[in-house]
């Protein structure tokens, strides 16, 4: 989330985007991401979190309350987007579909996963987004100056 706050504050809404994108593929690859489902809502959660973000807090130059206020906001969206999908849609509505089924060598939903699973996407979501988007409000004045932004 950290990460995701500093290059769209930073840099803009395009790298924002891509690292949305990236970072959860790249957490399943490396066996960070509970399950390949959860992939594509972390994606949507990500996106809608640095869109948020830049669209309320701005460029450089806008009022100081803008930023932690964005950063509510972004947070509070990307927790409700995350809950909504993982545990409602794929816990909920999805799960008889996908429970025990198998996508090649992979089982798609396991029983312990779907236990597992609304605890993780539920409220340590907006708690990590808001810690890590708090992080980056410190680290990015930090880092214009250093890079004279």
């Amino acid at each position: 989330n950290a990460v995701l706050a500093i290059s769209v504050l930073l840099v803009g809404m395009s790298s924002g985007i891509t690292i949305a994108l990236i970072s959860p593929v790249c957490a399943y690859l490396f066996g960070i991401a509970p399950n390949f489902v959860t992939v594509l809502p972390i994606m949507i959660g990500n996106v809608c979190f640095v869109v948020l973000l830049r669209l309320i807090a701005g460029k450089t130059h806008k009022p100081i309350w803008r930023q932690p206020v964005a950063l509510v906001a972004a947070a509070g969206v990307k927790f409700g987007v995350l809950y909504l999908l993982v545990v409602k849609v794929i816990c909920g509505i999805a799960s008889g579909a996908l429970l025990g089924k198998k996508l090649g060598d992979i089982v798609v939903l396991a029983p312990p996963m779907l236990k597992m699973l609304p605890t993780m996407f539920a409220w340590p979501q907006l708690f990590t987004a808001l810690i890590g988007g708090g992080l980056a409000l410190l680290i990015v004045p930090v880092l214009r100056k250093a890079l004279h932004k």
